[in-house]
């Protein structure tokens, strides 16, 4: 199936996963540069800020969605709707794991398109000593079997949280001069008349 490698000047990251993970706290951070300790239940919240880029206006919109399962109509409607997503879990809950492989199979399931953009976000990096899901068996699932792309974050530190927006960005195909090292990205993936490179480790963009 071929891709369409046309620039886009608008679009809508979607933050997905099981509550308490920390889509919110990794928004905030990118958006704000800041971070709340305490847990506040979100039900959706659309964000959106405009870049200016070579004189070209560039609008990117991130949604924050409930970790609640009870909202399922709007989970599907903010799938539709949206061009990237990212998947979160936090590394000292196995569980939340789980609900990011259904939403997964959510996605594609709505989207038809297996080649959706998709970066799985391991959260709450700096809970090491609590880490209960193993880097190794997730990076291996997600870039291996999944062909998406996987990194750990850490909100609170502010560790990978740039990284993550920049994949996602990417991916979706915006101005590449939104940041000189998402450009460096591209020119190493080969032209190939659109289609996207299969993802494996010479590629990986995991940042260690």
């Amino acid at each position: 199936m071929s891709l369409g490698v046309k620039e886009k000047t608008h679009v809508r990251l979607v933050f997905l996963g099981a509550a308490g993970v920390g889509k919110t706290a990794l928004i905030r951070r990118f958006l704000q540069d800041t971070f709340e300790t305490k847990h506040r239940r979100t039900v959706e919240e659309l964000h959106s800020k405009e870049y200016e880029i070579s004189g070209i206006k560039v609008t990117i919109e991130i949604m924050d969605t409930s970790g609640s399962y009870s909202f399922p109509a709007m989970r599907k409607l903010s799938i539709q709707n949206s061009d990237a997503f990212a998947l979160v879990y936090a590394i000292d809950d196995p569980e939340s794991l789980e609900a990011v492989k259904s939403l997964r199979d959510e996605i594609l399931e709505v989207k038809e398109d297996k080649y959706t953009p998709i970066v799985v976000v391991g959260n709450k990096a700096d809970r090491e000593g609590e880490r209960q899901v193993s880097s190794d068996d997730v990076l291996s699932t997600v870039e291996l079997d999944w062909n998406n792309c996987f990194l750990e974050a850490s909100a609170k530190e502010n560790d990978n949280v740039i990284e993550v927006f920049r994949e996602l960005l990417q991916q979706a195909n915006l101005p590449s001069c939104l940041s000189p090292a998402l450009r460096r990205r591209r020119e190493t993936f080969p032209k190939d008349n659109g289609i996207r490179p299969p993802m494996n480790k010479t590629n990986s963009c995991t940042v260690s």
